[in-house]
């Protein structure tokens, strides 16, 4: 629709039309979590240009109806995140499903842990329990298409960054849950590839960034990477130092931090 086409411009370059093509063959029936705004919305609109069967969710109901109006001719739902276990049974999903995009995530707090554990356990329940119970759902139809699960998490999820301790204890999780189950899959050759996104700072208000960022996630799940890093030089590189000077990356970081408006606890 011309509504779709103005939503989400052209695959650019070499890399768009390779993945188009590659696209033809795989990977046509897939789920977008988190998908009423920003990279989730992107993604979205990239995999409808693919021609791609796809049901998307999301926790707010209004944003995702204004993006199924661009998306017409796809399935569109939206179910409370701690309720998307409940997503996959078909029919929603015909006839299987090739790729699962893990992409939500539960508003927190931007200062100092203030010790409370209930935000804790609710974060926890959106950001990571939440992903476990879709994967479970999902496994016997990603196990019959020899699919992909695709965990978009963040460098706070590798890196211990101050301010936001109940994020990153929920991004931490996803990293050892999924890469504990890519062993275990690769141990009872089982033939679903598990790729975790690890994303660093990006302004979901602009479109270049976001638009450019989705299309390396897909492109990353379809090739079956095991990481994808966004940008790579910004997320690559710190983790490369904490490799090797842990308490050095943990001095640049403090210092890009100014603290003097934030009450201490």
């Amino acid at each position: 629709s011309s509504s779709l086409e103005v939503a989400a411009p052209s695959l650019a370059g070499f890399t768009g039309v390779a993945l188009l093509l590659f696209w033809e063959q795989l990977w046509k029936r897939v789920i977008v979590t988190g998908a009423s705004t920003g990279i989730g919305e992107q993604m979205a609109y990239h995999l409808a240009r693919m021609g791609s069967h796809i049901l998307v969710t999301a926790r707010t109901e209004a944003k995702l109806q204004k993006v199924n109006g661009k998306l017409s001719t796809h399935t569109c739902t939206c179910i409370p995140a701690i309720s998307y276990s409940t997503l996959m049974p078909a029919p929603l999903i015909s006839g299987g499903l090739d790729m699962l995009i893990l992409n939500h995530i539960g508003k927190s707090y931007f200062s100092y842990f203030d010790g409370d554990v209930g935000h804790v356990q609710k974060l926890l329940q959106i950001n990571f329990l939440s992903y476990v119970a879709m994967t479970v759902s999902a496994l016997p139809m990603l196990k019959e298409s020899e699919g992909s699960i695709v965990v978009v998490s963040s460098m706070a999820g590798k890196v211990g960054f101050p301010l936001t301790v109940p994020y990153s204890a929920t991004k931490f999780a996803l990293d050892g849950f999924f890469s504990s189950l890519r062993q275990e899959f690769s141990m009872q050759s089982v033939n679903v590839s598990i790729t975790l996104c690890v994303l660093g700072f990006i302004n979901t208000g602009k479109i270049s960034p976001k638009e450019e960022c989705a299309l390396e996630i897909i492109k990353g799940g379809a090739l079956r990477q095991r990481e994808v890093y966004y940008r790579y030089a910004s997320t690559k590189i710190p983790l490369l130092i904490r490799d090797w000077a842990a308490d050095f990356l943990d001095y640049l970081i403090r210092k890009c931090y100014n603290t003097e408006n934030l009450k201490k606890n």
